[in-house]
């Protein structure tokens, strides 16, 4: 634990401070608020050690195989989907050739990272790469009023394979990874692990923190994410 932890205010403390009243609420409310306010700051700080970690792993594998791509530019390998950044992180989208429309999960967190891609952009290189047809790819986007979001063919699905977008068995599972380019090495540096055999009983895999805003707004109200409800492509 560093200095600047050490010297944090008991999380109790700075929710019992907490000068928020809400109109008619009962002592009974605040007290529980109050309590609940105490555990989310916790989580907030939590949630800070955990990135602080994550930000001093070390070297991941360097990247090293056949990974051909097509965009709506053309033919890159691996090092163009940097662009000018040193840091890229990889959606791999369910999207593969085998079906009809893509994944409504997958299709559901791109409408976020879409309404924040130009920011992202400025920090980073974001892309999605999926197993369809780039002109399939581009018409979906199309489709779905996408403006900043780039999308690329995983050409010969080795990228797939090799970062767990493609399982053994050809099914395909959404994958969400980071590549850092420093001194003209590019090396893995995090990928979201949480899958299914890492799953609480009773719950969906998730990772932590969720990266779709849809779910962190659910989580808010009394009904929750809910059992049995999933996002359509189209309602």
């Amino acid at each position: 634990m560093d200095a600047k932890t050490e010297t944090l205010l008991p999380a109790g403390q700075l929710a019992r401070d907490n000068p928020v009243r809400f109109p008619n609420e009962s002592p009974e409310y605040r007290a529980a608020r109050t309590a609940l306010l105490a555990e989310e700051i916790e989580l907030r700080r939590h949630l800070e050690r955990v990135s602080a970690q994550r930000r001093t792993l070390p070297p991941g594998g360097e990247v090293r195989g056949d990974y051909r791509f097509e965009g709506e530019e053309g033919e890159v390998g691996f090092a163009g989907l940097f662009g000018d950044k040193p840091t890229l992180a990889i959606y791999s989208y369910m999207f593969g050739p085998e079906r009809d429309r893509p994944c409504p999960l997958c299709t559901n967190l791109l409408g976020g990272f879409e309404g924040n891609a130009a920011d992202i952009d400025q920090r980073l290189s974001l892309v999605l790469v999926a197993r369809s047809p780039i002109a399939r790819l581009t018409a979906w986007k199309q489709e779905r009023g996408w403006k900043n979001l780039r999308l690329y063919t995983d050409l010969n699905s080795a990228y797939s394979r090799d970062y767990f977008g493609l399982l053994p068995d050809g099914s395909e599972v959404p994958a969400f990874n980071v590549f850092t380019r420093r001194d003209g090495t590019i090396r893995h540096f995090w990928s979201g692990e949480m899958s299914g055999s890492t799953a609480d009983p009773g719950q969906d895999p998730r990772g932590a923190p969720d990266l779709a805003p849809l779910w962190n707004v659910l989580d808010t109200t009394p009904e929750g994410r809910g059992k049995d409800w999933y996002p359509k492509l189209d309602y």
